[in-house]
């Protein structure tokens, strides 16, 4: 018998933990023998002490272990998956998941819900009328198989005590934990049973770390952590000083995503992105030889319409319309009020506070402030220009998606309040800073 509040104490006096005392902490989060106030508890002890490399492996041997662990013996190619750490308009999971596949790996996508001011794969794709982000493993595995892709959320039994302590960290300021995110992360990808994985770990103002040296840390840590664990894994640090693509918010992004597959708009930041990843994916996978040979096959499923055929599948295979691609507003709400968030003057837009736009999002319904709260997915922005553009006063440099007049009108106030505009050109910055 353990008592849970030995643990903690052990951990909240800068101790590491044994072996037994992680396997009865992921334990408890499995029977509810940890309560919530006991799980914020122990997250914070561990986000202010830290865990060492040993922790963290056996922090994630054990929370991958909590439930169910999926095996492909039945695939013939590749299994590969990726993960971003999060960012604000970071839709890259669901283009990317479809070029990958069309280029012949298997892509099994176990996805989270919003974390913070971040928005959530899971919770994007709930935008849409029917999908069904928890299928049976069963169904989740036979959908892999045919399509070669599936993005699908945590089901019940995969990784549950990463899914109970995911919920509670969202809630009690410890999101930006290094082991704590290596174990959660990693817990469910290993659990879906890879070959390779990709982390896209985001740097910046609208990300959990926002400088180079914290990222690299994250980045290592995971790297580290998977390579134990026997996945081959490579990190790229992408930059988040600024909302990835135009459009931060649920549905909105869902239509950005259909955009960017079908030609209709790639937004370059958003693109070079989404082709490094997928190049990492392919030559990780051995489908590539190398980084030019992955850019062919990108281009090559891009243009031909294949990426965006496939991710239509998989939209209806998961129990969403046949049609996405073609009508995707058919089967998402729209938001009652959109509003024009003008330039205040002329100028280059210089600085964007990122996490507070992702805040705002928030504020307004579009993700959650309590832990299993319903979110408004019609709400966002649209149309945002990025930094380094030139505007004159009274441009249209965002939208504002709101579903009242109060709440739109914070929303569209805080947008001005985190954009600066300038009179010289900001210097440019780097889209993808580090691979290891």
């Amino acid at each position: 018998m353990y008592l849970p509040q030995e643990i903690i104490r052990r951990k909240r006096d800068g101790l590491n933990l044994s072996q037994q005392n992680i396997k009865d902490f992921v334990d408890g989060l499995v029977t509810g023998k940890f309560n919530d106030a006991q799980v914020g508890s122990m997250a914070m002890a561990i986000f202010q002490q830290g865990m060492n490399t040993d922790e963290i492996v056996q922090l994630t041997h054990a929370m991958m272990h909590s439930g169910d662990v999926i095996t492909w013996p039945e695939l013939d190619k590749p299994v590969v998956d990726k993960h971003s750490t999060g960012g604000v308009g970071d839709k890259v999971s669901f283009m990317l998941a479809a070029i990958v596949a069309s280029c012949g790996a298997y892509v099994p996508m176990i996805a989270g819900r919003g974390l913070g001011h971040t928005g959530g794969t899971v919770d994007k794709l709930e935008s849409i009328k029917g999908f069904n982000v928890q299928p049976s493993i069963a169904d989740f595995k036979r959908i892999t198989k045919e399509l070669g892709v599936a993005i699908i959320s945590q089901t019940d039994n995969l990784a549950p005590a990463d899914k109970r302590l995911y919920g509670i960290r969202d809630i009690t300021a410890t999101v930006e934990s290094i082991p704590l995110i290596t174990a959660s992360i990693l817990s469910k990808k290993l659990a879906a049973g890879l070959d390779a994985l990709v982390m896209d770990v985001k740097v910046g103002n609208g990300a959990m770390m926002n400088n180079i040296e914290g990222a690299t840390a994250l980045a290592q840590s995971i790297v580290n952590v998977a390579k134990g664990a026997g996945v081959n894994t490579q990190a790229i640090i992408t930059d988040m000083n600024q909302v990835l693509g135009s459009t931060a918010g649920n549905a909105l992004e869902m239509k950005e995503t259909v955009d960017y597959l079908t030609g209709k708009q790639r937004e370059p930041r958003l693109h070079q992105v989404t082709c490094q990843l997928a190049s990492a994916m392919l030559v990780n996978t051995k489908i590539a030889d190398n980084h030019a040979n992955a850019m062919e096959k990108i281009e090559r499923v891009l243009a031909s319409g294949e990426a965006a055929e496939l991710f239509n599948e998989m939209i209806a295979s998961l129990g969403g319309p046949t049609d996405f691609i073609d009508n995707p507003w058919g089967a998402m709400n729209k938001a009652d009020i959109i509003v024009d968030i003008l330039a205040p003057h002329s100028g280059y837009i210089d600085t964007m506070q990122t996490r507070d736009i992702g805040l705002a999002v928030v504020g307004m319904k579009g993700g959650r402030s309590a832990n299993g709260q319903q979110i408004d997915h019609r709400v966002g922005f649209d149309r945002i220009l990025p930094i380094g553009t030139l505007v004159n006063r009274g441009d249209v440099i965002a939208r504002v998606h709101g579903s009242d007049v109060d709440s739109t009108k914070v929303a569209q106030k805080q947008y001005n309040q985190a954009v600066t505009i300038s009179e010289s050109m900001p210097e440019k910055q780097p889209v993808i800073h580090k691979i290891i």
